[in-house]
């Protein structure tokens, strides 16, 4: 069974980035995020607008009070300014299953390697402390810098669900790709792998 405790505020962070839990005070400091026009182009629920963006971290702090969700904020102490927001999702003890989702940044934290580090810290936690043997993510089949961004973290493809999604031009429907980690993956190479890109952005950045 996972060890994880919903009440409990956890706080991951390194160097680089800090995710503690999202709270609605954060609607302050995300809504100039929120509004950039591309933020919610894959996203059937939209946070744009002070209304939809207090809804939509309420209705997921509400989700982490009945144990479905738990949230973050995501504070890029680089540029010490407040980037996004990702979180856990459909937890299942039972299965040592959880999924990974709902992660946006505003335009000037993408390409920064900020996405990787939240990455390390969320898998690391979730493989060695909560005792996961599954990470699940999905994205849209057209969001092609959302695919990218989880291969380049150690996610492999595992299928596609076939019109889960209504279409981006609002007729039909739509294909979503799955894609996860195991953590017999992670202790084996992806953990290594990613932590060595960690690194050498580093050592790029110190040049």
């Amino acid at each position: 069974m996972l060890n994880f405790d919903f009440k409990e505020n956890y706080i991951l962070e390194d160097d680089f980035v800090k995710l503690s839990p999202l709270k609605i005070e954060h609607v302050k400091n995300l809504i100039e995020i929120a509004n950039e026009t591309d933020i919610w182009k894959y996203s059937f629920v939209k946070g744009n607008g002070i209304e939809n963006l207090t809804k939509y971290i309420q209705s997921t702090i509400d989700n982490r009070k009945v144990e479905k969700d738990y949230p973050f904020v995501v504070f890029d102490k680089i540029k010490n300014q407040f980037a996004g927001s990702t979180r856990y999702c459909e937890i299942v003890p039972s299965l040592n299953a959880i999924r990974l989702g709902y992660t946006w940044y505003g335009k000037q934290f993408r390409g920064t390697g900020l996405n990787k580090h939240c990455k390390y810290l969320l898998f690391e936690f979730a493989f060695d402390k909560m005792g996961a043997e599954r990470i699940g993510l999905g994205a849209y089949i057209e969001n092609e810098r959302s695919i990218r961004a989880m291969e380049s973290v150690g996610c492999q493809k595992e299928g596609i669900l076939r019109g889960i999604f209504p279409a981006m031009n609002g007729i039909g429907r739509t294909d979503g790709i799955l894609m996860s980690i195991l953590k017999n993956e992670w202790n084996e190479n992806v953990k290594s792998e990613l932590k060595n890109k960690l690194n050498k952005a580093y050592t790029q950045q110190r040049v």
